[in-house]
């Protein structure tokens, strides 16, 4: 059945329900965040397999720093740690490693071990592994405006915007799929999701299986993109 599915070039995450599974489980959220990175690294190998050229996480929003301390300081850690050890050995294998996201207020150590791993793969030709940390689609946008702005210029059109978002010369997401149930993009991607196909499944990101990303697939092979041609 795999070799006739219609693979995406670029699947985008949006990464829900860590939080649930562990208070499910009697335990606290950090916990479901450390199942969701094994399943965020079974992803990428997956999908590597199959073809898939791009590959988005939305890691932490511009929203999350609503969260307890705690659940934000075991997140900042396991991303640390994420880069140090899993993200380094993308970068040994060709991966190249994006961030797209303000990272420049993220703890030291974090920041700098993302920073590390960024320029270790930026010559990198193999699947791209884009991280959004401390992202949110609307301060893209506003961000991108800005700096049209501040070059002097008053009149903007779409190529600009695009060419001054965090995934310029990146394609848009052909498909984005968010886990636990919930129906919503919660400002991820919104310029580059105007004509992604939107999937949405019931399990939460750490119950994600190699069977359900094929699933995934087999959804989006029967979807019939037309972008408006009819």
């Amino acid at each position: 059945m795999e070799d006739k599915l219609k693979i995406p070039r670029h699947i985008a995450f949006i990464m829900d329900g860590n939080g649930r599974w562990a208070k499910k489980r009697g335990l606290p959220r950090k916990f479901g965040h450390k199942e969701g990175a094994k399943v965020l690294r079974m992803i990428v190998e997956e999908c590597k397999n199959a073809g898939v050229e791009y590959c988005s996480f939305y890691a932490f929003s511009t929203e999350n720093w609503k969260r307890s301390q705690d659940e934000i300081d075991s997140i900042f850690d396991l991303i640390k740690k994420f880069a140090d050890e899993e993200l380094d050995k993308y970068a040994d294998a060709g991966y190249k490693v994006k961030c797209m996201g303000d990272i420049s207020v993220l703890p030291e150590e974090t920041r700098n071990s993302l920073i590390k791993i960024v320029e270790k793969s930026k010559n990198n030709n193999k699947m791209i592994v884009n991280l959004g940390i401390n992202y949110g689609g609307r301060a893209e946008i506003v961000n991108a405006v800005n700096y049209i702005l501040s070059q002097g210029l008053n009149k903007i059109d779409e190529q600009m915007l695009s060419d001054c978002m965090y995934t310029c010369n990146m394609p848009d997401p052909d498909v984005i799929v968010r886990t636990s149930g919930e129906k919503r993009l919660s400002n991820f991607m919104l310029w580059q999701s105007a004509y992604s196909e939107l999937i949405f499944i019931d399990d939460l990101w750490p119950d994600l299986k190699k069977e359900t990303l094929y699933k995934i697939f087999e959804e989006y092979s029967k979807r019939n993109r037309r972008f408006g041609k009819e």
